[in-house]
């Protein structure tokens, strides 16, 4: 039964994943079009990109093996999947609902607010405003109307109300969370070994991240230091990329997925799928990318090499734990370089958008 509901959410996932493509591109369409672009850009180059996303996320081998091993992870990524595509399709309600669940679920999703109440409050992505401004006149500005290009101004309307239901909901969840706890402790016991036991990283068990291996060595003292700087690590990051990336609030989640897969503190195969399948939504801007080829084969060394090195260090006994940790390194390092080549193709992108637009 368990499998089965695991192997439900991540069927609705990738569909929920195809629908979102097919609304991002199809806004994004209409944008080149309000711009005067897209014969330049060029439709004979263009790809599905809500099916190839869904395909990337369905087939992939570390959405299979997080199915296989009935791990929960994968209802965690419905949930993210749904409020994006609830936001995308300004379907306030179900945004909420889908925020609020992923992160009680897990607290990292919190900081989708940014994106999703951009994504609302804008549309979906599109080329920069400026473009859009400069050329108001002219066929920009008869296509206007259209429903497909994005407001050059923040519709605050919508996100108030998606911030009132997230309230509701919040507070529809703790309700029933305090009734079911409320012989255990009540919720004071619950946020203390839920979201607690994340911040704290009190289990130094070896997984696919890197934090294990640093509290297992840093000396006590230091223990609550470090903790606050590599919490912090994600906030810092979270004010500059909304303002860089505004005109594209679901990118911007992708992003904010792939650095709290990152630097979560129990990283899982399942958070690296969910990744993937959200880079497949861009596939069109992102085909310039610089390492794609190293991304590819560094993603199969490290899923090949870790299982190989846990079973020497823990079941054989005749490795250690740098062995693993090895693993566990490279794969932070592949997520760095996923972030940063992305995000700097969708920058190239923009530019060269925007030199196009000069020349039409």
């Amino acid at each position: 039964m368990g499998f089965l509901a695991i192997f439900c959410a991540d069927l609705a996932a990738a569909l929920l994943l195809r629908a979102t493509g097919q609304k991002l591109q199809s806004a994004y369409g209409h944008s080149l079009k309000s711009l005067g672009c897209d014969e330049a850009v060029g439709a004979s180059d263009t790809y599905s990109c809500g099916d190839i996303a869904a395909l990337v996320y369905l087939w992939n081998p570390l959405t299979i093996l997080t199915c296989v091993g009935s791990s929960t992870s994968p209802i965690e990524n419905f949930l993210v999947i749904l409020s994006i595509y609830g936001a995308c399709k300004r379907l306030i309600p179900l945004a909420a609902i889908g925020w609020v669940l992923a992160t009680h679920i897990s607290l990292y999703p919190a900081v989708l607010i940014i994106p999703l109440s951009l994504l609302i409050g804008y549309g979906p992505d599109a080329p920069s405003k400026k473009l859009f401004l400069q050329k108001s006149s002219g066929k920009a500005a008869e296509n206007s109307a259209d429903a497909g290009e994005p407001s050059l101004s923040f519709s605050w309307r919508p996100v108030i109300i998606f911030l009132l239901w997230t309230s509701a909901w919040s507070f529809y969840v703790l309700v029933l969370c305090g009734i079911s706890v409320r012989q255990n402790g009540g919720i004071k016991e619950m946020f203390k070994r839920t979201f607690g036991f994340i911040l704290t990283v009190e289990d130094l068990s070896p997984n696919i991240g890197v934090f294990w291996y640093f509290f297992a060595e840093v000396f006590d003292f230091f223990r609550n230091f470090f903790l606050l700087v590599i919490h912090m690590n994600i906030v810092f990051m979270i004010l500059p990329l909304a303002l860089r990336l505004k005109h594209r609030p679901c990118f911007l989640a992708f992003v904010y997925v792939a650095i709290c897969s990152m630097l979560k503190t129990y990283p899982s195969v399942a958070d690296s799928a969910l990744c993937l399948g959200l880079l497949g939504l861009f596939i069109n801007q992102l085909a310039e990318m610089h390492f794609s080829f190293v991304l590819f084969c560094g993603y199969v060394g490290v899923n090949l090499l870790s299982p190989v090195m846990h079973n020497l260090w823990i079941w054989r006994g005749t490795g250690n734990a740098n062995f693993y940790f090895a693993t566990a390194i490279a794969y932070a390092a592949l997520q760095i370089i996923m972030v940063v080549d992305s995000t700097s193709a969708m920058l190239n992108h923009d530019r060269k958008l925007k030199k196009m637009c000069k020349s039409t």
